[in-house]
């Protein structure tokens, strides 16, 4: 008998006050990419979307916008835990959460409330410049945009041994270093996707998650190559390209129970470039991620 076609849930979180380092501004994201959600959604004719790159009809994915997660503007752990528990909410009722950030702090909110809402164990899927696993400094304390992986890891039924970060590069504390180490996070670096390509980092991807009960894709939009995302928290270059996170994205989606995208920064964007290729992110995910993978 086949899956129920899944239905998802568009859930903002305009708050950056946790964006202690990098450039502030991603509480404006979204709307941007709502807007540009707006003009994907608006090629839908008698519930069905015309791929071009496959050549086939797809029938629209069910996409409903809920509005924002109710955000505190002076204190970032209410507006994580509001938004963690909007995210369940949506879980709960049987739907897919999209997360539309604000800083990456909400990567720790998104993984949260796919835990909370579930049993069974949780993996995390994260795409990102950055590691995201500090523990606690003096500038950042313990919750903001630099810790968000290593906080979902320390959830109850988070797995470690499930999880994965991809598009990894450049520099990083020695601390991190020792917590990857000991932890056994796996890893994907942006130079070894351009090395082996994308089907085989995908082919990866769900080698890592296999076994996982529910898994959460998060995605920092620096994962991508500035040249493709210049509207971002932290410009690194030498990302992955736009093309191969959208085929990532795509493929990944039928066996991710919640997505969120979260750094996009109006503020720096060039012509909406980047909140444009967030939206898509988000559009491919909900086409392709109709119908569940079978576990």
């Amino acid at each position: 008998m086949p899956a129920p076609v899944r239905r998802f849930e568009i859930i903002g979180a305009p708050y950056d006050g946790a964006s202690t380092l990098g450039f502030p501004g991603s509480r404006y994201a979204p709307d941007r990419i709502r807007h540009a959600l707006g003009r994907i959604t608006q090629r839908v004719e008698d519930g069905q979307v015309f791929s071009l790159e496959s050549g086939q009809l797809h029938t629209a994915p069910q996409i409903t916008d809920v509005g924002d997660a109710e955000i505190v503007g002076h204190d970032l752990f209410a507006t994580l835990g509001h938004t963690s528990a909007r995210v369940a909410q949506s879980v709960r009722e049987g739907n897919v959460p999209i997360l539309l950030g604000g800083d990456d702090c909400f990567l720790f909110a998104g993984t949260q409330g796919l835990h909370d809402a579930t049993s069974g164990s949780v993996a995390v899927i994260h795409f990102d410049a950055h590691l995201d696993v500090m523990d606690v400094n003096v500038q950042q304390g313990t919750h903001s945009q630099s810790s968000g992986m290593r906080r979902s890891m320390e959830l109850d039924r988070a797995s470690t041994a499930h999880s994965i970060q991809v598009g990894l590069r450049h520099f990083n504390f020695p601390a991190s270093h020792d917590y990857l180490r000991d932890s056994g996070l796996a890893r994907i670096t942006a130079a070894e996707f351009e090395q082996i390509g994308a089907q085989a980092a995908i082919a990866r991807i769900l080698e890592r998650i296999d076994g996982a009960d529910h898994v959460h894709l998060s995605f920092d939009i620096d994962a991508i190559d500035p040249a493709h995302a210049p509207g971002a928290g932290a410009l690194e270059p030498g990302g992955i390209t736009s093309r191969q996170a959208i085929e990532t994205v795509s493929a990944l989606a039928p066996y991710c129970d919640s997505f969120a995208v979260t750094e996009v920064n109006p503020m720096t964007d060039h012509q909406d470039m980047t909140a444009t290729l967030a939206a898509y992110l988000c559009y491919y995910f909900a086409v392709f991620g109709q119908e569940p993978a079978a576990r």
